[in-house]
């Protein structure tokens, strides 16, 4: 288990639970059951505590943490005949960005999310979840296909943001995320965008301009990291927390404001203490979502789906 900074406290007495419990284990004569069920019930008790009520930059931290169930997970344990499609058919194929078709409760649909990776490799493989312009560009052309063939799309946004290197910007990168953007508002078949960890920036909205938006309890979503926000408001990144704070980044804020349409659950202690626990209920609400959309027709879907963006912003940040 990685812990996070504020969770040194839970990190010492589930520490001491073990310990104990590997003495037993070395010793057949020690019997240290009611010691390690009373540091479990103070554990339980802490964690409790401690995920109460998570202010914005803790919420942050929970988003990022590495052992989050990421867009693969989610694809392999929620979707099935998953078929990798890979390429702009323009300049590469970026493995920040994985999509394809598959099946959803035997439903075909096209599926796209940005995957962070699991460990070093896969980490520097996949870019850190930052796509590139050819990522948004095979984005793009997953949803052509998917409005030829009437698939619904299903989008898995995870990203600190679109990737800002030299050789992204020489290739349009900025062009490449408002055309994602535009090919969002245009399809005629249901869209629907969950937020599973980090929804940052333009790199986020390029995926999420959906008829349903949602996310998970303990996800964030803004224009910019609150370190990004910090260092240009106050130049300086230590700020972060006041900068969370300002930017009403958690679903909490969000679901008031109108960005998003609904808050998915997670379980005590975040999605990484469950994984599959977190992962059945994201399943759960999009095949909600998906219910809420199946009859419209495609002149509907794009109507409600301009609405629902031109609108935001009625809700003022007194909301």
């Amino acid at each position: 288990m990685n812990y996070l900074e504020f969770e040194k406290p839970l990190a010492e007495i589930e520490g001491k639970a073990e310990e104990l419990r590997a003495l037993a284990r070395k010793n057949e004569g020690m019997d240290v059951s009611k010691e390690a069920a009373a540091l479990d019930k103070k554990s339980a008790d802490l964690l409790k505590d401690l995920y109460k009520n998570l202010d914005p930059w803790r919420k942050c931290q929970v988003a990022r943490h590495p052992d989050r169930p990421h867009c693969k997970d989610y694809i392999d344990t929620l979707f099935t005949e998953f078929t990798t499609l890979a390429g702009d058919r323009n300049f590469a194929d970026d493995h920040a960005v994985m999509g394809g078709l598959a099946r959803f409760d035997d439903q075909p649909v096209v599926v796209i999310g940005q995957e962070k990776g699991s460990d070093t490799k896969t980490r520097i493989e996949r870019n850190f979840g930052m796509a590139r312009p050819e990522g948004y560009r095979k984005a793009i052309r997953l949803m052509d296909l998917a409005d030829r063939f009437r698939l619904p799309v299903i989008t898995l946004v995870d990203t600190p943001g679109a990737y800002p290197g030299k050789g992204a910007e020489e290739r349009g990168q900025s062009e490449a995320i408002a055309r994602s953007t535009q090919k969002c508002l245009e399809i005629g078949v249901p869209l629907i965008s969950v937020v599973i960890g980090e929804g940052g920036s333009g790199g986020a909205v390029a995926f999420a301009t959906a008829n349903r938006v949602a996310m998970l309890e303990h996800s964030i979503y803004s224009v910019i990291t609150p370190e990004g926000c910090a260092s240009i408001l106050w130049k300086d990144a230590e700020r972060m927390r006041e900068a969370a704070n300002a930017l009403r980044l958690t679903a909490q804020d969000l679901l008031k404001l109108g960005v998003i349409d609904r808050i998915i659950p997670e379980p005590l202690g975040g999605a990484q203490r469950q994984r599959d626990e977190a992962i059945r209920s994201v399943g759960t609400a999009i095949g909600a979502m998906l219910k809420e959309l199946g009859d419209m027709k495609p002149a509907e879907l794009v109507k409600d789906r301009r609405e629902k963006f031109l609108k935001m912003g009625s809700k003022g940040l007194t909301a």
